[in-house]
């Protein structure tokens, strides 16, 4: 699990695949717990825990990036998707 916080504390975009350029499937609220199910490597962003090419599925089809969920490690959390 990790939670999602934003530098602004507006909503964190969901997209369908680990890349900025990934169609838009949803937000999730800053300070929303999350449950993270797998890890991959996509596009690299700069958010509030840093930069990070690691992004965070947390449904079919619906991912996060790492850089802006908090999990309490800079390294993977969850097995590789």
């Amino acid at each position: 699990y990790g939670t999602v916080n934003t530098s602004q504390g507006g909503p964190l975009t969901v997209r369908s695949g680990p890349r900025t350029t990934a169609s838009a499937v949803g937000t999730v609220a800053s300070g929303t717990r999350v449950r993270i199910y797998c890890q991959t490597t996509g596009s690299t962003v700069r958010g509030r825990y840093g930069t990070s090419n690691i992004w965070n599925r947390i449904g079919d089809g619906r991912f996060v990036s790492d850089a802006y969920t908090y999990t309490g490690s800079d390294g993977r959390v969850a097995p590789p998707c």
